[in-house]
């Protein structure tokens, strides 16, 4: 994707608790207009494995459903190809600790997809299980394509002046890494456009637009989400996904609107959440519009082909089977079990996802597809309860767990 070095995917599970929380990607989950609590906060070790792992209770005494366990044995297959090769980072397994359970994954028959996950799998509790849980989905709005009368909001394609500074240029980021940004025409490194500059033009006439919408509120949410598809007049649809971005600092504006009372349960206040905060937005344009500006920051987009969008393990995410989580605390691909007081986001997911905001143990991002009613799912989506991580038997024995 360029010399940027930015992951070619998109902004995994930006929850809604993100767009609502003052520093920290909107991916709402939930009731239309429940309110939405903040996440838990990280907690200080590094991984699970230095967090404290037990020993969970029976798989079979969690009584899977029949269609929760097929869908998720399908999504574990989807993951096989990679997590039998990556290096897991939270430190529970190795590659060749899944190749059993992938193996037998290939040929399992969906009629007794339960088994599969009882014979292959123990329960783990990472920590003291305590889960926190918001979602997110693929948005659609109206695009397309080609620029015609009403489509008049640019989706930009990644910038090719959109570079890491060379060393002794910048100053390193906290992670060793070089800042993104842009050298201008003396040679400097600068810091790249922000989204009120792009907005007003500065990328115009560079050929980048991979395609136009008609609603800049939508395109701001849409970039929020990371991905998500255009659908034009005629009724074809340009599936986008995550490029990279600016470099600029991300601004959760529903943070900014609670911190100025213009969100919460009082009167003349809105919703805390994604329709709440679109509703004032669309209620006050001028306001509304500066009030997205001051999230400096700006995705781009690659379309995507395929049937579903990527997540971080270069496979597609499933409606009600993917779950983004902390990678430090949870094996990517690893079958994850939810017990929230949320029924509708609880069961059995599987781990292919991560996100900005999806930091700590047992703090996850549900996946609900596209769509009005996955938007509406989504928009307020807040679960807590408990969490448990299934890894390949044995493995707890090998990692001392009681």
């Amino acid at each position: 994707m360029g010399n940027t070095g930015v992951p070619a995917r998109k902004i995994a599970a930006l929850s809604l608790a993100f767009l609502l929380a003052s520093c920290v990607r909107l991916i709402p989950g939930g009731s239309v207009s429940g309110p939405v609590t903040p996440p838990v906060p990280a907690p200080t070790a590094e991984s699970a494995l230095a967090l404290g792992v037990r020993q969970g209770p029976a798989i079979a005494a969690l009584r899977l459903g029949q269609s929760d366990a097929v869908s998720a044995l399908a999504s574990f297959r989807e993951s096989c190809p990679r997590v039998t090769v990556r290096a897991d980072g939270s430190g529970l397994t190795r590659p060749e600790d899944w190749r059993q359970a992938c193996v037998a994954a290939a040929s399992w028959a969906p009629a007794t997809a339960p088994q599969f996950f009882t014979t292959f799998f123990e329960a783990a509790r990472v920590g003291d299980g305590s889960a926190f849980a918001t979602g997110y989905y693929e948005p659609e709005i109206a695009g397309s394509r080609i620029r015609r009368p009403g489509y008049d909001v640019p989706i930009y394609g990644l910038p090719t002046d959109l570079v890491r500074a060379n060393p002794g240029d910048a100053q390193p980021l906290e992670n060793g890494r070089m800042p993104l940004g842009r050298y201008d025409r003396g040679g400097r490194f600068v810091p790249y456009f922000d989204r009120a500059e792009i907005e007003q033009g500065a990328l115009m006439g560079r050929g980048l637009e991979i395609g136009w919408a008609a609603d800049p509120v939508e395109v701001f949410f849409l970039q929020v989400q990371g991905s998500g598809r255009l659908r034009a007049p005629d009724g074809s649809v340009l599936r986008i996904g995550y490029a990279g971005q600016n470099g600029r600092p991300y601004t959760g504006i529903g943070g900014l609107m609670r911190e100025r009372g213009l969100i919460g349960s009082g009167p003349g206040q809105y919703p805390g959440s994604m329709q709440g905060i679109i509703q004032y937005i669309r209620d006050h344009p001028a306001e509304g519009a500066a009030l997205m500006r001051e999230n400096r920051s700006w995705v781009f987009f690659r379309e995507l082909t395929g049937d579903g969008p990527l997540g971080a393990l270069n496979v597609p995410v499933r409606p009600l089977s993917s779950v983004a989580a902390d990678p430090r605390f949870v094996p990517l691909g690893a079958p994850v079990w939810l017990d929230l007081d949320r029924r509708e986001a609880g069961g059995l997911w599987i781990a292919q996802d991560t996100g900005g905001a999806i930091k700590g143990a047992n703090r996850f991002d549900t996946f609900w597809g596209a769509g009005e009613q996955a938007r509406l799912t989504a928009g307020g989506m807040s679960g807590r309860g408990s969490a448990l991580i299934f890894l390949p038997k044995g493995k707890l024995k090998r990692l001392g767990a009681q």
